[in-house]
């Protein structure tokens, strides 16, 4: 047995050290989403329940997916700001011509999926910034969005608003399906060889190109993901609200940003977290709406509320970090 000379004690190791830092920088999105569903419960008890969770996470679904949108252009170290007008352009095209004439309406959907495969191809080819050019593309889709619909109006498809409408027993329905997004997006990016070719992408670009693979390809796909989940939350969201505006998706952008970030992405170094992602949409929803109604703030204050949650989270991660290097 080696003795321990007198007045030493044994120091703690670094690696542990960063070991916890970093396994508390993953738990932060979960802490913070427990911290907004206690204050919910101690200000209103009622709302912990089936029908509460349904009433208040009624827009989680299409957040969530828009915010997974976001996530995979933030892996390849771009950002996007015109998915919220996006959002808008498929949900008009969702209550017209999806309804009206399905054809027309899942071509103009896969067209649209196309053209964001084209706007990663440009971006990488010409090497331009990306939030340019998606700025500029925020202003295309809006005024399509604005011509397929001139006014509010429309109507879901009907087989639409009875998938929105499923109520499953015990497990309200946006949390089944954020479980589910949550999984499947996961098991994609983190768990497949090629969902870490493009998290790689983001994270050393000169390494994935030195193996022989095509930053251009990875790039399409990333941008064709994004246009896939952005059509996914523009019909979900007009499948809650049954119809549609140019307009409905405009506050997307930033809320799909902040759920990203909230919930552990970073903008460059292509880390990302599915999960987390999901998490912070969950946090977001919950901390605009039923939080503030709770505590009789005006609606005004969301954007504040969120931006508040955002700051805190962003300074204990800033601290962790600290502690981790």
């Amino acid at each position: 047995m080696t003795a321990i000379a007198p007045g030493t004690l044994p120091k703690s190791s670094p690696r542990g050290g960063a070991a916890r830092a970093r396994m508390l920088r993953s738990l932060l999105p979960a802490l913070s989403l427990s911290l907004v569903l206690m204050a919910i419960a101690w200000l209103n008890p009622r709302a912990i329940s089936y029908f509460g969770f349904s009433l208040m996470l009624n827009l989680a679904i299409p957040i969530a997916l828009a915010t997974i949108a976001q996530m995979f252009v933030i892996a390849g170290n771009e950002l996007d700001l015109s998915i919220g007008t996006f959002v808008g352009f498929v949900g008009c095209v969702t209550a017209t011509w999806l309804k009206d004439t399905p054809l027309i309406g899942i071509a103009a959907l896969l067209g649209s999926i196309g053209v964001y495969a084209l706007i990663g191809a440009l971006i990488h080819l010409r090497n331009l910034p990306s939030i340019v050019v998606t700025l500029g593309m925020s202003f295309v889709w809006q005024g399509l969005a604005i011509l397929i619909l001139p006014k509010p109006g429309g109507k879901a498809p009907d087989w639409l608003l009875a998938i929105l409408a499923f109520k499953p027993p015990y497990i309200p329905f946006p949390i089944l399906a954020a479980l589910l997004i949550a999984a499947v997006v996961h098991f994609g990016l983190m768990r497949t060889s090629y969902g870490v070719i493009l998290r790689g992408s983001g994270g050393n670009a000169a390494a994935l190109k030195r193996a022989g693979w095509s930053l251009l390809r990875t790039k399409i796909v990333l941008f064709a993901l994004t246009g896939l989940f952005g059509v996914l939350s523009g019909m979900a969201l007009i499948g809650i609200t049954t119809s549609a505006d140019a307009n409905i998706g405009n506050g997307y952008t930033l809320l799909s940003i902040a759920g990203v970030i909230l919930g552990g992405g970073e903008f460059v170094g292509g880390r990302v977290s599915p999960i987390g992602a999901v998490i912070g949409a969950l946090t977001l929803a919950l901390a605009a709406s039923p939080l503030l109604t709770f505590m009789h703030i005006p609606p005004d204050w969301q954007v504040a509320a969120n931006g508040a949650i955002l700051i805190i989270v962003l300074a204990a991660r800033v601290l962790i970090s600290r502690r981790e290097r």
